[in-house]
């Protein structure tokens, strides 16, 4: 274990270094998951720009820069769940993961908080249960699909009314679709025996993905990534519902990044110097430009390195509990729900303690009602398949860093655009 934070040039290899619980991807997914939640309150609160916007030039935000950088975690730790597990297992763990923490907050949205609010608005729950209400929102939304973002119009309502800023219910679940398609991208390669046989067609599939943003992104230092990006027309891939093939791309990108770390990690060096240098590098694009042609890569070295270097008193955080998913998932209803009921009224300061106070309530409850119960399933027998055998690094990753990996994404995109 290390002692201090000494700059040396290589500590050693990714392979050596991420290993067991020795790191601190706990500690980074739920500041991630925390950023997101912080960024939306200035956009969902009081209707103004989320905190880095202004200092990157429009390129990004807190919040969707957090995206980037879950999406690299993910990257890494499910192509390493591909690595060691057979397709039928891969996906229940994904399953299992995902779908009940999931339906609970669909459940939680639609029978109790939207008749709260509902009765806050009209005095009255007549027309509640009418077309778009909260069975609609579940059937509509339960594929991770959201096709329907409001519930009753409570929200349009209290948008036309000027009580919230935003026409969604739970904006921020739209992007659990880019996440699972990620992981269907992995349980394809896994099955063809690419990640374990062939990982050199992973770089190719990078270099394209790359070859795609970085042509669009170099032709504008202040480039919004996919927001400014129009590749080819959105689609519908049921069950998920409407894909924009440009966030397809985007955060494809950084997930593939995350994939080849873990697949070349015998070959990446943890240095301080390249540690340092990437921060450089991700600092400056963001406020010089050019953020999606270098920062992005250099932001997944740096995550990499953080997860290694920081001191070991950070590496319990998440070992055990990890509530980043909880507060992704609840995030954006909470703070919507205490904009319409007057709560913004004491300030940015007194919303966030108090959207943070009942954010990590739920995501407690989440993960100890829901999610972790959820997850003792994952060792149930699927059929005589047999999980395939993996490194020391893979077999001794807690379940909780393996499993607990919830997607990030800009939870208050146009829901026109999507």
């Amino acid at each position: 274990m290390q002692r201090g934070f000494a700059v040396r040039w290589s500590h050693g290899t990714v392979a050596e270094l991420l290993t067991g619980r020795h790191n601190s991807l706990g500690l980074l997914r739920l500041v991630l998951a925390s950023a997101v939640v912080v960024s939306h309150a200035r956009i969902l609160g009081y209707g103004g720009k989320e905190y880095l916007h202004s200092f990157s030039g429009g390129q990004t935000d807190l919040g969707k820069l957090s995206v980037y950088g879950f999406f690299v975690l993910s990257g890494i730790l499910v192509t390493r769940s591909g690595m060691r597990l057979s397709l039928g297992r891969f996906l229940w763990h994904r399953a299992l993961r995902i779908f009940p923490g999931y339906w609970v907050c669909l459940i939680v949205a639609g029978f109790a908080i939207a008749p709260v609010l509902y009765w806050k608005l009209h005095s009255t729950l007549d027309g509640f249960n009418g077309a778009h209400g909260p069975l609609d929102y579940l059937t509509a939304n339960w594929a991770v699909a959201t096709n329907q973002y409001d519930i009753s119009g409570v929200m349009t309502d209290a948008q036309s009314a000027g009580l919230v800023h935003n026409g969604a219910f739970n904006g921020a679940l739209w992007s659990l679709r880019y996440e699972f398609l990620c992981y269907l991208a992995v349980a394809t390669l896994a099955v063809v025996g690419v990640l374990t046989r062939a990982r050199r067609a992973v770089v190719l599939i990078a270099i394209a993905l790359g070859w795609t943003v970085v042509s669009q992104a170099s032709t504008f230092a202040f480039w919004a990534g996919p927001y400014d990006a129009h590749i080819l027309h959105n689609f519908q891939l049921p069950p998920f519902g409407q894909i924009n093939p440009s966030f397809l791309v985007y955060l494809g990108f950084a997930f593939a990044l995350g994939a080849i770390i873990e697949l070349y990690k015998e070959r990446i060096p943890v240095s301080d110097p390249l540690g340092l240098a990437s921060l450089a590098v991700l600092v400056g694009s963001l406020h010089y430009g050019y953020l999606f042609t270098v920062g992005i890569p250099a932001f997944a070295y740096l995550l990499v390195w953080l997860a290694i270097r920081l001191p070991g008193m950070f590496r319990r955080v998440g070992a055990k509990h990890d509530y980043s998913y909880g507060i992704y998932i609840y995030g954006f209803l909470v703070q919507q729900t205490l904009a319409l009921l007057g709560y913004t009224r004491w300030g940015l300061a007194a919303y966030l303690i108090l959207t943070f106070a009942a954010t990590v309530l739920l995501a407690v409850l989440s993960w100890h009602l829901v999610e972790r119960p959820a997850m003792k399933l994952k060792d149930l027998r699927l059929g005589k398949s047999r999980d395939r055998k993996g490194d020391d690094v893979g077999r001794h990753v807690p379940t909780a860093v393996i499993e607990a990996n919830p997607p990030i994404e800009r939870a208050y995109a146009d829901t026109a655009q999507h």
